[in-house]
């Protein structure tokens, strides 16, 4: 019901207004949802989510208004729907937008680079010129992982990296495979890399990963610092071993056996580095970060969610995959199970390690 939505407040979906705001105002939350998650904008809801209704009477002439704003000023056309709704008595006008398939939409009078906005929680954000791409790389279905790299020669690649992995699980993986996963992409006749595989294999900027240890809870005083910058695999791999040297080991008697196990799980550690790996946007000029403190460890991905995704829909399960091949490839390799399922499985073990401590 839209009382309900209305009661929880602005977010990502949903605007409150008490009155009618300005033209400019109305278009780029027009546009934010058009390019984002789409939404609905209600007029006649005051701060408080308070239902205040607006004048019967103006009623038609808002939504001949608001139809002549959204078609002067949005541009490619986007077709919302208006209508009004009474609540308990009181009318309120609703514009409801859907997400688009013409990204990006944008301000006419601004243009494409500085009138393209996007949701961010209950804010609308103008984008920058790589959300601007990945928005038009949407448009096409297309992630950035999956484009064609000119910069390198597949024989100027040792695949090897990647077949060797393959082996180490038992499955089969040759030239064939790697252009299955979109890894290998011909062009005019001729095999080239996509983004995907040199990033896989180090190849590309900001595959690094830095991890640090930290006297304290501050960042005042390093222990021990190492940078990997190699393949995926190797960087992913050195980091657990940095992980589980820098790590309290928890002592529990099982029967007669000594069960040894670090204070965070390691199973928890590695699906949240996976994911870091898998969903960052390496198009950002910055590295993962694993920083190591006395009391917590904290792991940062560059870029934010995708597609205006809330933290709420990733905890809920919800996933949005910003490396299409990259994820496809990881999950070949069994490094991932199923979509979505990363952060509530985190969430699951560590509850049951803190119950367990209880």
């Amino acid at each position: 019901m839209l009382l309900d939505e209305i009661k929880k407040g602005e977010n990502k979906r949903l605007e409150l207004k008490e009155k009618l705001p300005s033209n400019e105002a109305i278009a780029k939350t027009v546009v934010a949802f058009s390019n984002t998650s789409g939404g609905k904008l209600i007029i006649g809801v005051n701060d408080n989510r308070e239902i205040v209704g607006i004048e019967e009477d103006k009623i038609f002439e808002y939504e001949e208004k608001i139809s002549s704003i959204i078609n002067d000023l949005c541009y490619p056309t986007i077709l919302p729907e208006i209508y009004a709704q009474n609540i308990n008595g009181k009318v309120v006008l609703v514009i409801e937008v859907f997400r688009g398939s013409l990204l990006p939409y944008y301000l006419k009078n601004k243009g494409k680079l500085k009138g393209t906005y996007i949701r961010i929680g209950s804010t609308n954000r103008i984008a920058d010129e790589n959300m601007i791409a990945e928005l038009q790389r949407q448009r096409l279905n297309k992630s950035f992982d999956e484009e064609i790299n000119f910069e390198f020669e597949i024989k100027d690649i040792d695949l090897n990296i990647i077949y060797n992995e393959f082996k180490k699980i038992n499955k089969k993986c040759d030239y064939d495979k790697l252009k299955n996963l979109k890894l290998i992409k011909n062009i005019n006749g001729k095999d080239m890399p996509t983004n995907a595989l040199l990033i896989t294999l180090g190849k590309f900027d900001n595959t690094m990963i830095k991890c640090a240890r930290f006297k304290g809870i501050t960042k005042e005083i390093f222990i021990d610092k190492k940078e990997f910058d190699g393949n995926l695999f190797y960087n992913l791999e050195n980091t657990i071993k940095f992980l589980q040297n820098h790590l309290n080991l928890n002592a529990e008697v099982e029967g007669l056996q000594l069960k040894e196990e670090l204070e965070i799980p390691l199973l928890t550690l590695r699906e949240v580095l996976i994911n870091a790996i898998i969903h960052r946007d390496y198009l950002r000029n910055s590295d993962i970060k694993v920083a190591i403190y006395d009391d917590i460890v904290e792991i940062v991905s560059p870029g934010g969610f995708p597609n205006g995704l809330t933290l709420e829909e990733v905890m809920n399960g919800r996933s949005e995959i910003r490396n299409k091949v990259l994820a496809n490839l990881f999950r070949e390799l069994n490094y991932v199970e199923t979509w979505g399922s990363g952060i509530g499985k985190v969430k699951k073990i560590c509850e049951e390690k803190t119950s367990n401590l209880k």
